[in-house]
């Protein structure tokens, strides 16, 4: 029956697995959460304050920021369910992860950061036109609201189990209705308190929720150990034991030296797949990169990107003990077994004893609404930065940034419902007999990252391209992707090589991103700059 009709819904909201003093914690944090936005919004903001906090954020806190905004919802519930129900291969992802921001530290952030503007896209203004900012805008709205949209969607499964679930449904498996609404109660709240206090308070606020996530890890951790009456050489015998991972691998199975294109994480994926796909989402995704432009120098922001990574890596190892613990504990229960999907919010649900579960929930909370606030904020940047802004000054009514308080608050109320209503179209795209979450937040990404990755490479590593050629690049990097969808690329491989191919969509960002990056080398070079088309941020000079 329908979720929302009066009986069963009425009587299912209450919920059995969560407590008074449960709810309680989870109040006391979203008042938190509500309160420093309004205190923010008490001191006025121009559109430089507002998206990049006049540069003045330290390095520590901008790479903790950076780790809040990469982990999302997908490595809360997803990393764990790897570990669980496979093995831990996916930390080999780490690797390429680790080249990915080196490279970006020393070739991306000096020329982005000194180019002054609000956003990255600003670089491409001049380097090739205003028309190509609008155009790679434009690809990045469409496609970080689709991705940041199944993030939201993630972090909406676990959501619907505290709402609708009921104690020892290990299965439970919410209807889109369930999800919808969940998916409203995250965003509503999220969009709020962003929408009042900029950048900064989205920053800060991702430094509080990043210790409140790796509380909830420890405090899981210990209590799995507590639950799992095993002596640790048992722990690592059932973990190495054969039959516990797929493949006839243990479940610390790491290093896969397949060839097997179909195979997700591999060597080969972590040094090509994941270094493009990490080098495209801290390089051109302004929702990441927004972090290295409100650093207070060139060298701090590249610092923050690598202190990040390495943060990241010791947080995913964290998740994936969880998932690992979360594997013995449900073997050692007689005929128990773990959830195929949400393994994690369902022991958090239904055998952590109260007032725990209210604090490992609020984790849960903390790392979803963190990655979601720092999407609608960048989303809202580029809109007002690269396309408001200078369609306005094309249509001889131009806005002062320094002056317009207003604009940017309302483009990050807008962009915060678009985001929830593109999470509820992902609840009808998600597809759990062939995809895990974490692979289904990732593979999203490809779409728009290859074409502007190829951009950018072209614009930093060579002189060549136009902003003609920037448009053609955007739309061959998509069609590429379009191309390698399973259906897709099956189809049109059995039609010229008489069987059907297989490709881990780890693959699809490398090769949209060459695709993408011959199709822009391919045109001369714009003749001249375009300056003074985009905001510039004024500085005296640079701190080290």
């Amino acid at each position: 029956m329908d979720a929302f009709s009066p009986g069963p819904a009425i009587a299912a909201f209450p919920l059995a697995v969560f407590g008074p003093l449960d709810w309680g914690v989870l109040g006391i944090y979203f008042a938190a959460m509500i309160y420093i936005g309004v205190v923010a919004a008490r001191k006025d903001q121009d559109a430089r304050e507002y998206f990049l906090a006049h540069r003045s954020i330290p390095t520590w806190a901008v790479a903790i920021s950076i780790v809040a905004t990469s982990l999302s919802a997908a490595t809360f519930i997803g990393v764990p369910d790897e570990a669980c129900n496979g093995n831990i291969t996916y930390l080999l992802l780490s690797m390429g992860g680790l080249i990915a921001v080196v490279i970006v530290a020393v070739l991306f952030v000096p020329r982005l950061y000194r180019a002054g503007t609000v956003t990255i896209y600003g670089y491409l203004g001049e380097r090739y036109g205003p028309g190509a900012t609008v155009a790679v805008s434009v690809v990045f709205l469409l496609g970080r609201m689709l991705a940041s949209g199944a993030r939201l969607f993630i972090a909406a499964v676990p959501v619907c189990l505290l709402m609708f679930a009921r104690r020892g449904q290990n299965n439970f498996v919410p209807t889109a209705a369930q999800l919808a609404l969940a998916i409203c109660l995250i965003g509503l709240i999220g969009t709020f308190y962003t929408s009042f206090g900029g950048i900064r308070t989205v920053i800060w606020i991702d430094v509080i929720q990043f210790f409140i996530v790796v509380s909830a890890a420890v405090l899981s951790v210990a209590m799995l150990l507590h639950k799992t009456p095993l002596s640790p050489g048992q722990m690592l015998q059932a973990l190495r034991d054969p039959t516990s991972g797929p493949d006839g691998h243990g479940k610390l199975f790491l290093l896969d030296t397949s060839f097997a294109s179909s195979h997700k994480y591999t060597i080969w994926t972590a040094l090509f797949g994941s270094t493009f796909l990490n080098m495209a989402a801290f390089g051109v995704d302004q929702d990441l990169a927004q972090r290295f432009l409100v650093a207070k120098s060139v060298t701090r922001g590249a610092l923050s990107l690598i202190w990040a990574q390495l943060i990241s890596l010791c947080v995913v190892c964290g998740f994936l003990t969880i998932g690992l613990l979360l594997h013995l504990f449900y073997r050692q229960q007689s005929g128990s077994t773990a959830p195929v999907v949400g393994a994690y919010p369902n022991f958090l649900l239904n055998e952590m004893p109260t007032v725990l579960s209210g604090l490992a929930i609020v984790g849960f909370f903390a790392i979803a609404q963190g990655s979601m606030d720092s999407a609608i904020n960048a989303l809202a940047s580029s809109a007002v930065a690269d396309i408001y802004y200078p369609l306005r000054r094309r249509l001889g009514h131009p806005a002062d940034p320094a002056r317009d308080t207003a604009t940017p608050k309302i483009a990050v109320a807008v962009m915060g419902v678009l985001m929830s209503l593109l999470a509820i179209v992902c609840v009808f795209m998600y597809d759990p007999k062939n995809n895990t979450l974490i692979n289904f937040a990732l593979s999203i990404l490809a779409y728009p990252f290859a074409g502007m990755l190829g951009v950018f490479l072209a614009a930093l590593l060579t002189k060549r391209g136009n902003t003609t050629t920037v448009v053609l690049a955007l739309i061959a990097g998509i069609l590429t992707v379009v191309l390698l969808q399973p259906a897709v690329l099956a189809g049109w491989s059995t039609l010229l090589l008489h069987r059907p191919l297989k490709l881990a969509s780890m693959w699809w960002t490398p090769i949209g991103t060459a695709v993408s990056f011959l199709v822009c080398v391919s045109g001369s070079s714009a003749a001249t700059a375009i300056v003074g088309a985009f905001p510039v941020i004024q500085t005296s000079g640079e701190r080290r």
